[in-house]
């Protein structure tokens, strides 16, 4: 193991932080020493290297020296720090709720042109016109449902989550990004506390899709921090997907759309579950940055084009 500076100045810090966290296999050393230090002394990354021969002061060390035990026992830097940066917002996050991911952020370009496409008009809407509907099933931190309300200020939005502790970050999360008042969070079973009647333009969901065997090979780092509840979607990961398929059809206007995360391998036996609702006249799906096809997505019978 690295031999401890004589001076624990920033760079000397950072330095041997990220030396340690190689040895003991921590992933992305450099990166999670860089923004626990930055958290510790509540400056941004770029300021550590602008003030790299200052010096922590005892307390500031020990502060850091704690985050970096837990850091080392694999409690993931999002829940160190209390924050994640999704769609260029920045998101609080708990233990109640999963980090978001990047690959998420397909799930907000998808719905985001899905929009444009059933209402093209609604960058000229009227001040006094109603406003469009939306909903997402499974919000957790709401990270996806507040990036939407961001990007499509007509639109009003019914967030659901099973978590009564997710919905409040959530909501936290909406306050803090000034779209509280548009996004009303519920919490329910997949669409079990919507009337009949209520119906949506856009239907978003992020649910569980991680099948058993997956979940036991995944890393410490996530069976033991992230909330099982909010990953594992049984034996095939679509536990809650197919329901969520058979009930959507019946909550989406004509020309609205469904769109679903899921995992690796899954968007062709979704794609075929949507299909035989037939309810939809246009299914498609939609990769990801990696090349995974991560996002499938149906249009309610009834639209046009």
């Amino acid at each position: 193991m690295a031999v401890p500076p004589a001076s624990w100045t920033i760079l000397a810090t950072l330095r041997w932080t990220a030396d340690y966290f190689g040895a003991k296999g921590v992933p992305e050393p450099r990166a999670s020493a860089e923004i626990l230090l930055a958290h510790t002394l509540g400056v941004s990354r770029l300021d550590l290297y602008l003030r790299y021969d200052q010096p922590l002061n005892p307390c500031e060390l020990a502060r850091f020296k704690a985050l970096m035990v837990r850091r080392r026992e694999g409690e993931p830097v999002a829940y160190l720090t209390g924050h994640r940066e999704f769609w260029s917002l920045d998101f609080r996050v708990t233990p109640a709720v999963l980090i978001p991911r990047p690959e998420t952020e397909t799930l907000v370009a998808a719905a985001l042109e899905a929009a444009k496409e059933h209402h093209p008009e609604t960058q000229n809407l009227k001040p006094e016109t109603p406003p469009l509907r939306g909903a997402e099933v499974g919000v957790g931190s709401g990270a996806v449902v507040i990036a939407l309300a961001k990007e499509l200020p007509q639109m009003a939005w019914v967030g659901l989550d099973t978590s009564g502790p997710a919905l409040a970050v959530a909501r936290d999360n909406a306050r803090r990004h000034g779209v509280l008042h548009r996004v009303h969070f519920l919490q329910a079973d997949l669409l079990a506390a919507l009337k009949p009647a209520e119906t949506f333009s856009l239907l978003v969901a992020n649910l569980p899709y991680v099948p058993r065997a997956e979940w036991e090979r995944l890393p410490r780092e996530i069976k033991a921090f992230e909330p099982p509840g909010a990953l594992l979607g049984g034996e095939d990961g679509l536990d809650l997907i197919r329901p969520l398929i058979r009930q959507a059809q019946h909550y989406v206007t004509a020309g609205g759309w469904v769109l679903l995360e899921v995992g690796d391998r899954q968007a062709p036996q979704v794609t075929a579950f949507t299909e035989a609702t037939g309810a939809y006249d246009r299914i498609e799906s939609i990769k990801d940055f990696s090349g995974v096809e991560r996002v499938v997505r149906a249009r309610r019978l009834g639209g046009t084009g």
